[in-house]
C-alpha cells in the first residue's frame, strides 16, 4: 500500500508553483512519499494595491499559514523574503534549501545594460529598496532615470518593456531562473550597485511545530550556510524594525580562502526612495555556528546603521 501523499501548500502564481514543484520533488526523494501541491490564494495575490500600501510583510504568507494551522496542508513553501521576521511559536521553518542567485537583474528594451539606458529612462519596480539604490546609483554616476512603481507577476512586468511602456524593469534573478526565463535578462546588477532584499533567492519550508517526523525529514533539505546567511540578514531587518516593503537591502556572503570558508560578511543598506540619502555599512565576522550568533551579527550591524541615522530614512516604521 502506498503511503498517503504529503500536501504542500503553495501560492498559485507561476513562480510559486515552479519553486514549490522543485521542493516537492526533493521532499518526495527524502521521504519516499508522493507530494501533492495544494494551491492557495493569498491576499497579496488578489489585491491590486502596491505592496508598500498593503503592508508588504506577510500578505503572501498569512493564508498559507492559516491552512497549515487548520491541517489543510502538511507543509508550505514561501519565498523567504516574504516571511515576517517574527516566527509564530506553533510553526517552524524546517528547511532553508541552498540559495539561488540573490542578485537583482534588469530586463531592458534593445538588450540594454543599466549603464546604457538613455537619459530619462523609465525603470519599473514595486520595491522601495530597489528605487532607493537605483536612484542613488544614478545620482552618483550622472545618470538621469525615473523609477516607476509597478506590480504584477513576471509576465506582466516584462510586458511593460515589450509593449514599450517602460525602458526597463527590475526583477529578482532567482525567480527568473526558477521559471526558466533567465535568458531574457539584459543586465545582472552587481550587489555593489543594488543590495538584494534580506533572504532574496532563498526559500523557507514551513510546517507545524508538533510534526516531529516531518520536521526531521524536511531538515535533510536544509543548507546550514544559507540558513546562517539569511538569519543574519533577517536579524538586521528585524532590528531596524522594518517590514519587507521597507527600503532595506542586506546580503551576507561567505568569504573563502581557497576551498575553506573563513568568514561571513554582512552588508546592509537603507535609503530614501529618491536616492538622496543612503546609509550603507558592512561587518565581517566568523561564520556563525548557531542561530544566536547569526542573529547577533545582524543586530550589531543594525545598531551601527541606526547610529548613522537609518531610522529616519525608512518612512513608515513597521508596526
Amino acid at each position: 500500500m502506498t503511503e498517503k501523499a504529503l500536501r504542500l501548500g503553495t501560492r498559485r502564481s507561476k513562480l510559486a508553483m515552479a519553486q514549490s514543484g522543485q521542493v516537492a520533488d526533493a521532499v518526495s526523494q527524502v521521504t519516499g512519499r508522493p507530494v501533492e501541491l495544494v494551491e492557495i490564494t493569498t491576499y497579496g495575490d488578489v489585491s491590486r494595491e502596491h505592496l508598500a500600501q498593503i503592508g508588504g510583510t506577510g500578505v503572501f504568507v498569512a493564508a498559507l499559514r492559516e491552512a497549515l494551522a487548520r491541517g489543510e496542508v502538511d507543509f508550505a513553501v514561501h519565498s523567504l523574503k516574504d516571511l515576517p521576521t517574527t516566527q509564530p511559536d506553533e510553526l517552524v521553518v524546517a528547511a532553508i534549501p541552498i540559495r539561488e542567485d540573490p542578485r537583482d537583474v534588469i530586463i531592458a528594451r534593445d538588450a540594454l545594460k543599466l549603464t546604457d539606458l538613455p537619459r530619462g529612462a523609465r525603470i519599473g519596480t514595486g520595491s522601495p529598496r530597489r528605487m532607493a539604490q537605483l536612484n542613488a546609483y544614478a545620482r552618483t554616476h550622472g545618470m538621469d532615470i525615473e523609477t516607476v512603481p509597478i506590480r504584477g507577476n513576471v509576465d506582466t512586468r516584462i510586458g511593460y518593456v515589450t509593449k514599450g511602456d517602460l525602458d526597463a524593469v527590475v526583477l529578482a534573478a532567482a525567480g527568473l531562473n526558477r521559471v526558466g526565463r533567465s535568458d531574457e535578462v539584459t543586465d545582472f546588477l552587481s550587489v555593489d550597485t543594488v543590495l538584494p532584499a534580506p533572504g532574496q533567492g532563498a526559500l523557507a519550508v514551513e510546517t507545524t511545530a508538533d510534526n516531529a517526523d516531518l520536521i526531521a525529514a524536511l531538515a535533510q533539505l536544509d543548507d546550514p550556510l544559507t540558513r546562517a546567511a539569511v538569519t543574519a540578514e533577517r536579524s538586521l531587518l528585524a532590528a531596524l524594525e522594518a517590514g519587507c516593503s521597507a527600503p532595506v537591502g542586506a546580503l551576507a556572503d561567505l568569504l573563502a580562502d581557497g576551498q575553506i570558508v573563513k568568514e561571513m560578511r554582512l552588508r546592509g543598506v537603507v535609503g530614501t526612495t529618491d536616492g538622496s540619502t543612503l546609509v550603507q555599512l558592512s561587518t565581517t565576522g566568523p561564520v556563525p555556528e548557531t542561530h544566536e550568533a547569526a542573529t547577533a551579527l545582524g543586530r550589531e550591524l543594525a545598531t551601527e546603521m541606526l547610529a548613522q541615522g537609518a531610522a529616519g530614512l525608512m518612512g513608515e516604521r513597521a508596526l
